[in-house]
């Protein structure tokens, strides 16, 4: 399986894109850097968890260092689209080996309102004060001589954001591969109709913006992919294509919502991610836990 791809730059202010497939998660990685630099940015980076005995590690995460350390770049930014409902972040992990600043949408602190109440957090500190700097709708900011800017992209969750870097575009999981479709939306804080209007502005980029999502479910079995174009995205998608009304694709995407159930690790990823990707505190024992609330999503489909 293929688990690695570089999209080279084509032009002054156009970054390198080094894309790491999680196969245990279907989640990429990014490594965003500036060929006239050597300046670099995190995307997404995954902090190994196995649900079954408990064990974390951060093997995925040091792969991104060993890349970093083998091209000689220098990390300035680690960044988080939104907080995961299926992996734990490894932001705090990679912001502590490297210094960078770690950074997230501003709304991040609605998903942590939310989420304190589903955990029944009463002292937990909802401000976003996890993360470095929390970017606002339109916010810009720079990978050595690299222009980036932010994109408000809510739909998949109350925080998901676009980073916009050159002529790269960080979607996150708002759009997926063309032969995949689009994000589910029923994530609490989700909504179907931002979603569509999150989608419109992304494919509303200039045609050959290079877009990069956030996991890929190998449909049919094929290799992993996740970069595509906007206009492959608005002619081929298939959840896109063929005069989709607004009105079609909120009912497509509820209908299919209401079938899929939950990812396994959301209960125990948002009480890292809403964190900033800090493990729990360990307890007296000196051991870590993760606390599962019950029946606390309903009306989730079961598998």
């Amino acid at each position: 399986m293929n688990t690695f791809a570089l999209s080279p730059s084509t032009g002054a202010g156009r970054p390198d894109i080094a894309g790491f497939f999680d196969p245990r998660t279907f989640s990429v990685q990014y490594v965003v850097s500036d060929p006239a630099t050597g300046k670099c940015a995190i995307i997404d980076p995954v902090h190994d968890f196995d649900e079954k005995s408990g064990a974390t590690a951060t093997h995925h995460a040091d792969e991104l260092l060993a890349y970093v350390a083998e091209k000689g770049f220098e990390v300035e930014w680690v960044l988080d689209t939104h907080p995961h409902a299926d992996h734990f972040s490894a932001a705090r992990y990679l912001s502590e080996k490297t210094g960078a600043p770690t950074a997230i949408g501003e709304k991040v602190v609605e998903v942590q309102t939310l989420w304190k109440t589903i955990y029944h957090w009463s002292d937990f500190p909802a401000d976003g004060s996890q993360w470095d700097r929390l970017f606002a709708e339109g916010d810009t900011f720079r990978i050595g001589e690299l222009e980036a800017r932010v994109m408000f992209s809510p739909g998949h969750t109350l925080a998901s954001i676009t980073y916009v870097i050159g002529d790269a575009a960080f979607v996150h999981d708002t759009l997926f591969q063309p032969d995949f479709g689009s994000a589910r939306a029923d994530f609490p804080g989700g909504d179907a109709h931002q979603l569509w209007r999150s989608i419109q502005a992304i494919l509303a980029l200039p045609d050959e913006t290079r877009l990069f999502t956030g996991h890929d479910y190998m449909p049919d079995g094929r290799e992993p992919q996740w970069e595509s174009t906007v206009r492959e995205q608005r002619a081929t998608n298939k959840h896109l294509v063929g005069g989709v009304t607004v009105e079609d694709y909120v009912a497509m995407r509820n209908a299919r919502d209401s079938e899929l159930p939950m990812p396994k690790l959301i209960l125990h990823s948002l009480q890292v991610n809403t964190r900033g990707g800090r493990l729990p505190e360990p307890e007296a024992n000196g051991k870590r836990y993760l606390k599962i609330p019950l029946d606390a999503l309903e009306g989730a489909a079961w598998e």
